[in-house]
Parts: C-alpha cells; structure tokens; sequence
C-alpha cells in the first residue's frame, strides 16, 4: 500500500480514461485518495456509476463521464465538462484499451483496427482534445502500455502495434508540448492480478502459473503498484521527468524465454 499523503494531489483535477475498472480504477481511486478531484471516462454507464459510488463513499470527489475514446467530439465535450465542474484540468491518464487472443491469420481486419482504434487512435483523440486544457507548467499526461509494445507475443499482433504506437506517440508529445510545460510519460505494467487482462488472458490455474512464472520477481504486480507510479509520475516529485517509458513489470520484459506463455496458453482455451 502507498503512504496516505492526502494533500498530494490537494487542488488539481485529473481525467483517467478507462477509470471504471482495473488498473486505472485503481489510479484514479488513489490520485482521489490524495486529494484531487478525479472524472472517469468509460463506456458503460452502470460500471461508472459504482466507480464513482465506490470513489465518493470514502469523502473524496468524482464524477464520470459515458464516451468513447473514438468518438472525438464527444472527449472534447466531456473535457468542457470537466473543467467547468472540477476547474483546470492538470493530470490526464490515457489507459482505455482492448484486447482478445487470436493468431494474425484467425483475426479480422475489423478485430484489428478496433484494437488500434482503441488503444492507439484513442490515446491520440484523448491528448489531442486535452491539450487544451493542459497548456500549463506542471501538466503531466500518462499512457498505460505493455511489454507488447517492445516484444512479439503470439496471439496479440494487434496490442503489439497499438501498443507500440502508444509508445512514440507519447514519447512525441513530450517532445512538442514539453515547450508548454506538459509532461508526457508512460507506464508498462507487466501481469497485474484482479484484472479484466488477466482473466482472459490467464483463464486457468495453469495459464495464472505461467503468467507468474514469467515475472522474475514471482509475483503478479497488484493494481497498487501501478497507482503508486502513477502518483509519482504526476507529482513535483517527478518534475523532471518527460518521454520516459517506465515498466512496472518485476523483470518481465527480460524473461523473453517465457514471453509467449500466457498469450498461447489463453489461445488453447
């Protein structure tokens, strides 16, 4: 668990995409815990809702907001929102994604462009209709990657690209808003357990085996683990930091012997 550091965050407001559910539920839980007013985009009204239930039950303040990060009139929008109900918008966490298993030659085109639109051209359309509402000194923009990004996993060519995309696409925004004082880092986070990925990418006690045995560390990292990066990213603490790819995986990435475990063992299910 983080140190509970309630004024951390005390007086800025962070948008997280993807944040009513899983890693980024868990960013935005504890980015709410340490003070900031937190809006969650997703496309499920009835998961946001108890997101932001969740949130609120323990004082803090959120909201949230039903769009797509395809659509880039409606994140537009729901920035204008944001910002006229929380104030300046300071931290943007970009971590809606999709994902299923399947060989290139079993995927359709549509299968692999919903993927890339997901991932890639949402994380494009989220920054680009943020940046806005960003163009301060102290701004700091997160992606949420995966080791696809700088690895070939069998069954996953799709999050592969995407995910690569993600990458440089963040790495340029720091490099052309940093000017403005907008940071932009990104987080690769290895198997985390209790999560949507993990269950169907390790739906069997076997599949679960072999994703903790491709941690050199031994263990599944928690949703905490990443929320802690998250809010050392986005604090002053990390001023200086820009364009970093950090992983937050126990040594995965470097267990390539082991990386197409978890994808093939979900495939044979």
């Amino acid at each position: 668990m983080s140190t509970f550091v309630p004024d951390l965050l005390h007086g800025k407001t962070a948008f997280v995409t993807g944040g009513s559910s899983g890693i980024c539920l868990g960013i935005a839980e504890a980015f709410a815990a340490h003070g900031a007013r937190v809006m969650i985009l997703g496309r499920k009204q009835e998961k946001l809702d108890a997101a932001v239930a969740s949130i609120r039950s323990t004082g803090a303040t959120a909201d949230g907001i039903s769009a797509d990060v395809r659509n880039y009139e409606a994140l537009e929008a729901a920035f204008t929102q944001t910002a006229a109900q929380f104030g300046p918008i300071d931290i943007l966490v970009c971590g809606a994604a999709g994902n299923f298993p399947a060989p290139i030659i079993g995927m359709s085109a549509n299968g692999f462009k919903a993927v890339v639109d997901i991932d890639l051209l949402g994380t494009y359309n989220t920054c680009r209709a943020a940046y806005p509402h960003l163009r301060k000194p102290g701004a700091s923009i997160i992606s949420i990657s995966a080791n696809h990004a700088h690895q070939p996993y069998a069954f996953q060519a799709h999050v592969c690209a995407a995910k690569a995309g993600v990458d440089l696409l963040t790495q340029t925004i720091a490099l052309e808003w940093g000017p403005e004082g907008i940071r932009a880092n990104v987080i690769t986070p290895g198997p985390i357990d209790d999560t949507e990925g993990i269950r169907r990418l390790a739906p069997t006690p076997e599949a679960r085996q072999n994703a903790i045995n491709s941690v050199p560390l031994g263990r599944m990292g928690t949703k905490q683990d990443i929320a802690n990066l998250a809010l050392f990213l986005c604090s002053d603490a990390a001023s200086l930091i820009s364009g970093a790819i950090i992983h937050c995986d126990g040594g995965q990435r470097l267990n390539t012997g082991r990386n197409l475990s978890l994808a093939w063992e979900a495939s044979r299910k």
